[in-house]
């Protein structure tokens, strides 16, 4: 039941150090498309003023996320809510959204169905962070990047690693604004957005 994501070992301390950074001492963190959970049950801890809710629409995904917080029992990780960014989000209100990895495994309608509910799920001055690779004014970042473009579009035409300047004006249309752009381990980025 539990899942196991080797990347969310690499990349969480990097993550977390953004995260304790950006986001408020407390509040809640809605987190879309947990997968695993490993991030959750991992960082959550590490931000005791935080409750964070996972979420994902998996059935998979949502028993993995409950396993491990069985398992690891972290206090401040609620229990998952199924979540689809393009359907109707349950009503959460939240001090930021956080999403990892999703957008370039998801049609761009995932990308619009998550600003448009991030910002309907956001306080004011809430932050939304992503975390994943994108290209820049239409260009790679690196060639391994370029080449798991090629693989993700190989796999399914509607994937792919987004342009972060497409990524900000669709944003910007639901009152997202960009603020920061963090350069992270393996050619990724961290993206945070302020509700406006």
């Amino acid at each position: 039941m539990k899942q196991h994501s080797p990347a969310t070992q690499r990349n969480r301390e990097a993550i977390l150090a953004v995260l304790d950074r950006v986001l408020p001492e407390a509040g809640l963190v809605l987190e879309i498309a947990s997968g695993s959970g490993e991030h959750a049950t991992w960082i959550a801890p590490q931000l005791p003023g935080i409750a964070w809710q996972p979420s994902d629409r998996d059935p998979a995904a949502l028993a993995s996320i409950a396993a491990w917080t069985a398992e690891l029992a972290p206090p401040n990780v609620l229990p998952p809510v199924e979540l689809d960014v393009c359907g109707v989000w349950p009503p959460i209100e939240a001090d930021a959204v956080f999403c990892a990895n999703m957008i370039h495994i998801s049609p761009w309608a995932a990308t619009e169905g998550l600003m448009h509910g991030a910002s309907r799920a956001l306080r004011a001055g809430g932050v939304l962070v992503l975390y994943g690779p994108f290209t820049i004014d239409g260009a790679h970042t690196a060639p391994s990047n370029e080449s798991f473009d090629a693989s993700l579009r190989a796999r399914d035409p509607a994937w792919g690693v987004r342009d972060l300047g497409a990524v900000a004006k669709v944003a910007s249309g639901h009152g997202l604004e960009m603020v920061e752009r963090v350069a992270m381990p393996a050619n990724n980025f961290s993206v945070i957005f302020e509700r406006r």
